[in-house]
């Protein structure tokens, strides 16, 4: 009798020793996928931050790069206005004695 009351205990303690398993290994689980989710999250959180850096300094980079292009297109434009002025005196000068010979 007592042989099988310590069966039924032990089989009892395995039991429980078993559930507990269960137990320990759905929380292990539930904690390794919300670490997985957070992580996730920590991510995209970055990559949309890098998105927003990359961007910020291509804006910033670009509106440099139109300032350079409009300076250097100015300077352009001045340099054949003075290219221009200084011929034209002679050209109006050549005109003016072909009209008048």
């Amino acid at each position: 009798m007592e042989l099988i009351k310590k069966i039924k205990q032990t089989e009892a303690q395995a039991q429980e020793i078993i559930e507990k398993a269960k137990a320990d290994a759905a929380e292990r689980a539930e904690k390794i996928r919300q670490d997985q989710r957070l992580a996730l999250e920590q991510a995209e959180r970055e990559r949309k931050k890098a998105i927003e850096v990359a961007v910020g300094e291509a804006q910033s980079q670009g509106l440099k790069e139109a300032e350079q292009l409009k300076a250097r297109a100015e300077n352009d434009r001045r340099q054949l206005r003075d290219k221009a002025n200084a011929k034209m005196p002679p050209a109006v000068a050549k005109v003016m004695d072909y009209l008048r010979g």
